[in-house]
């Protein structure tokens, strides 16, 4: 079984931008994005209200995004709650979206006004959100990783064997 998340050493893991992947798709390469804002097994998870704010405003950034719209294809949130997966066209590194990465999360700590499409007829849970709580988890997130991302915040740790 070759699922690369499972190959990582999750007890060693930080927080930080990890590339989970990369997939070739005709002439083209998808690059899957680790979005790690939580130790895993370390920390405790987001709410699912967290984390269903951040896949919004997430979303609404990157496809608003100038540069980044056509290269954006998924935003989503990890089952674990510890983080969020990011897709984007290209074969990029970390160091290449750590930048729109730290512009992405400083937007959502800045937040201001109606979540985006948070109503019934465009969203399957429309209540399940909470925005105060998101905007202290991205400014955290943004400080304490992404204004001074390292090496060891970029490159995943490999299980021992």
């Amino acid at each position: 079984m070759d699922v690369t998340s499972f190959g990582i050493d999750h007890n060693r893991l930080l927080r930080g931008i990890y590339v989970s992947r990369k997939d070739t798709v005709g002439d083209g390469v998808l690059t899957t994005f680790d979005v790690r804002m939580k130790e895993p097994n370390r920390e405790m998870v987001m709410d699912t209200s967290v984390m269903h704010t951040i896949e919004h405003l997430m979303a609404t950034f990157f496809r608003g995004h100038d540069q980044w719209a056509d290269k954006t294809i998924y935003v989503g949130p990890m089952g674990c709650r510890t983080g969020m997966y990011v897709i984007f066209k290209g074969d990029l590194e970390s160091k290449d979206v750590a930048p729109i990465m730290a512009d992405a999360y400083r937007y959502m700590a800045e937040f201001t006004g109606e979540i985006p499409a948070a109503k019934a007829e465009m969203c399957g849970n429309y209540l399940d959100h909470n925005l105060e709580i998101t905007k202290i988890e991205c400014r955290k997130f943004l400080e304490e990783v992404l204004e001074q991302i390292k090496e060891e915040n970029m490159v995943y740790p490999r299980q021992q064997v």
